[in-house]
């Protein structure tokens, strides 16, 4: 199931005569077959010249670069939320508020990194609404966190559902750190937490899936 079939933007949100998001569709890259460094410049290039046009309001522009980043946006508030339609509203909120603010967006930051901050927020909030808030047990405050990987094979399925089953504290910092690369800092920083909290809840994530899936995780 491809992750955009589901999201359109509401009618009201674009100006009147707008079509909305159309559904996600996977497609090749038109890098693909670029040298790496040259494909990325390549998209980075293509990426802030459709930037630039929808922050001049081209709504064909931000359907270009929603149809880009739809994926991975849905992943981060799946992996937040544990519901698939809890996901579906957040991805939406996301891109209607990223479209309502694009003109305070500062290209010192990726357009990725800003479009995760928004979808970590509205998942949190979310959460808030539904009493989906979990503390940081006190004994593992302050404990530090290293980087971890798996010590012996496991099923891509097995690793998702154990991350699936880990409290929201531990499983939003090894997501954001693990999964989608940021340091502690800034997972922090969207997660609203001292960075020393974050750390600790890595260190939390990762005893629980050594001892979920039996394997040794350093």
């Amino acid at each position: 199931m491809s992750a955009g079939e589901h999201f359109r933007f509401r009618e009201n949100v674009l100006p009147c005569g707008d079509e909305g998001l159309k559904p996600f569709r996977s497609r090749a890259p038109l890098t693909a077959q670029m040298p790496h460094a040259q494909a990325e410049e390549t998209r980075v290039d293509w990426e802030g010249a459709l930037l630039e046009r929808a922050r001049a309001g081209d709504r064909r522009a931000f359907e270009r670069l929603y149809r880009e980043h739809v994926g991975r946006v849905y992943g981060l508030c799946l992996r937040m939320t544990r519901d698939a339609q809890l996901a579906e509203d957040c991805t939406q909120e996301t891109f209607i508020n990223a479209w309502r603010a694009l003109g305070k967006f500062e290209t010192r930051s990726s357009l990725a990194t800003w479009l995760h901050r928004i979808a970590v927020n509205v998942s949190l909030a979310k959460r808030r609404r539904s009493g989906q808030v979990e503390p940081l047990p006190e004994e593992e405050q302050g404990m530090a966190a290293g980087e971890w990987t798996l010590e012996t094979p496991v099923e891509v399925q097995e690793i998702e559902s154990a991350i699936g089953g880990l409290p929201d504290g531990a499983r939003d910092a090894l997501v954001l750190h693990a999964l989608y690369g940021y340091s502690h800092g800034e997972a922090a920083q969207m997660l609203g937490i001292a960075e020393g909290t974050c750390k600790a809840q890595l260190h939390r994530a990762r005893k629980l899936l050594r001892e979920r899936l039996g394997v040794g995780v350093s």
